[in-house]
């Protein structure tokens, strides 16, 4: 059985920083190209990062220059380091692995707010 589990999320005020956290189990993490969506409530969920097996990323315009996506194949988990957090940022974070795939699997979501 295939999870991703989570973490990192909270309350910042506007500037502050955090960092998120989406540990894989049951699958080759290494194999799979993994994915972060964000949703607000009222707003439909939003692409906002994506990282390729061999570390590539790309980001949505938004977060450039202020997120950064990373993994470490050896532990099996993906990072989101967000700087600078605005309070448009506040939403329930979701990592997703495969996403648009028949095998897509995704996170319990965490919840970031950021104070104003």
């Amino acid at each position: 059985q295939v999870h991703l589990v989570e973490s990192g999320g909270g309350l910042v005020q506007a500037g502050g920083s955090l960092r998120l956290s989406c540990a894989a189990s049951g699958v080759t993490f290494s194999f799979n190209f993994m994915h972060c969506y964000r949703q607000s409530p009222g707003k439909q969920r939003e692409w906002v990062a994506a990282i390729s097996r061999v570390g590539d990323t790309s980001y949505t315009g938004s977060v450039k220059g202020r997120f950064t996506i990373s993994r470490d194949n050896a532990k099996n988990t993906m990072y989101q380091q967000m700087n600078s957090l605005k309070p448009e940022d506040t939403a329930v974070y979701y990592c997703a692995m495969n996403p648009n795939g028949p095998n897509n699997y995704w996170g319990q979501g965490t919840q970031v707010t950021v104070s104003s």
